[in-house]
């Protein structure tokens, strides 16, 4: 790998003199590649996934090259090294609104491959979702020698939180680093934003979903389901952030032209079911719910009895749904109905619950920004809240472990025990009598203590 001395380092707190949306980018840039290189368990996070080995890592920012004999300035290069092999990395920013742009890109892919380097990575407010993974479209033929990576800012920003809070840096100096990278990126000023638009379309599927005119394979249908696809990634990253576990969406069906919904499931590590999600457009309601299995031993009242059991601190506006077996109807009522009579969800005789749905709805912000009032804000709001109410407090059922035939001794006991029994429990009765006639009037020996006489009979 070429690398020269002169090369600037990227510094913790960058000094620019440039200006405007290009001095925002470098400062990020600079702050971020420079706390890779100096706290050793973030930068392994982040950079292990993109093929880097376990080494040490150097990083450079806007770097003077040539392609094809023209000039370029990658923001940054990321060097590891370990023993005598480098794995290098060229680093293309934006901050703020500013998109990636596909000539560009390509352009760092040709210089990658010149320099025999084994990736280009870019960072910026786009968002990868599950139906792709990279934002815009480029030349699959030039990814052919080095591959090509994309990290959302949300995406650094979640993994600083996580391995600050819930994984640890073991030296105290590696965690104020980490501490002042997050609270510089978290800040509006740095340019790293979180996902605040559902784009400009937006009202006009909001409302098209209504009146029931979207069509299939309109362009403006196509870019709300993808900024939901992006919205619910974030959601993910938030999630992960809060509970410093890897929060990922599973794929879904797309509902908007047919019904108006938005759908989104979300699996959390060691939760008893998913988190799915329904944003009904026409009817401007979100709903969170999820699906959990019911015992499988037990009576009806046994198996709703373990459900409410778990959800003890949940709002009695919880809804439960239960399902029976070999049967297409569900039985439902509020959690509050249910705490004061269970009943509501019994099903007839015969026939037992298989199932049991819990959800959660509220009314759907309209707003296409986020904020007070807006879609984004509602959907996330309304996934944490079912998730802290409900979800977390599920366990899945576990059958009990068989037990073995009682052994000829413990035989012998259980039937002593169940001779004396009788006779033992008329003892506890008579001592019981005993103790309370002595409480309630006091023995002689108190009284002639006491000097008091007895008092004569009237």
């Amino acid at each position: 790998m070429i690398k020269d001395d002169l090369w600037p380092a990227a510094r913790l707190i960058p000094i620019s003199s440039a200006s405007g949306v290009e001095a925002q980018e470098r400062r990020a840039a600079s702050a971020l590649l420079a706390v890779l290189g100096a706290v050793d368990e973030f930068g392994r996070a982040l950079l292990k996934p993109l093929g880097a080995p376990a080494g040490k890592i150097a990083s450079f920012i806007e770097i003077p090259m040539k392609v094809d004999g023209r000039p370029v300035r990658p923001d940054g290069i990321i060097a590891v090294t370990r023993g005598d092999k480098v794995w290098g990395c060229i680093v293309e920013v934006k901050t703020a609104d500013a998109p990636l742009e596909a000539a560009q890109v390509e352009t760092y892919l040709d210089l990658a491959r010149e320099l025999e380097f084994d990736a280009v990575l870019t960072i910026s407010n786009q968002y990868t979702t599950l139906s792709d993974d990279y934002p815009i479209s480029v030349d699959k033929r030039k990814i052919k020698k080095a591959q090509l990576f994309h990290w959302s800012w949300a995406e650094i920003v979640t993994e600083a939180i996580v391995q600050k809070q819930h994984r640890g840096v073991k030296d105290p100096d590696q965690a104020y680093m980490l501490n002042e990278l997050i609270r510089y990126l978290t800040d509006p000023r740095s340019g790293a934003l979180s996902f605040d638009d559902m784009g400009s379309n937006w009202v006009k599927v909001r409302d098209g979903a209504r009146e029931r005119t979207l069509r299939k394979g309109d362009a403006h249908v196509e870019e709300v389901a993808h900024r939901w696809d992006a919205l619910i990634r974030y959601l993910c990253l938030q999630l992960t952030a809060d509970l410093g576990r890897d929060v990922s969406q599973i794929m879904g069906q797309d509902e908007l032209v047919s019904t108006g919904e938005l759908l989104a499931e979300v699996r959390i590590p060691n939760a008893a079911s998913s988190l799915r999600l329904v944003a009904n457009l026409a009817t401007r309601q979100i709903t969170a719910s999820t699906m959990v299995e019911a015992p499988k031993e037990g009576t009806s009242k046994g198996r709703v009895s373990w459900l409410l059991r778990q959800l003890q601190q949940a709002p009695n506006h919880l809804k439960i749904e239960a399902r029976v077996a070999r049967s297409s109807s569900t039985l439902a009522a509020s959690l509050g109905t249910l705490r004061e009579d269970p009943h509501t969800i019994y099903p007839e005789a015969g026939h037992e619950i298989r199932q049991f749905g819990l959800s959660l709805t509220r009314d759907m912000g309209s707003k296409r920004q986020a904020g007070r009032g807006s879609f984004i804000e509602s959907v996330l709001t309304t996934a944490t809240e079912f998730y802290g109410a409900a979800l977390e407090r599920l366990s899945p059922w576990k059958a009990k472990p068989p037990k073995l035939p009682s052994r000829p001794e413990e035989r012998v006991m259980e039937e002593v025990v169940e001779e004396l029994g009788p006779t033992i429990q008329e003892g506890v009765e008579e001592a019981q009598e005993e103790m309370q006639e002595m409480a309630e009037s006091p023995s002689e020996s108190a009284q002639e203590e006491s000097g008091d006489e007895p008092a004569a009979g009237g």
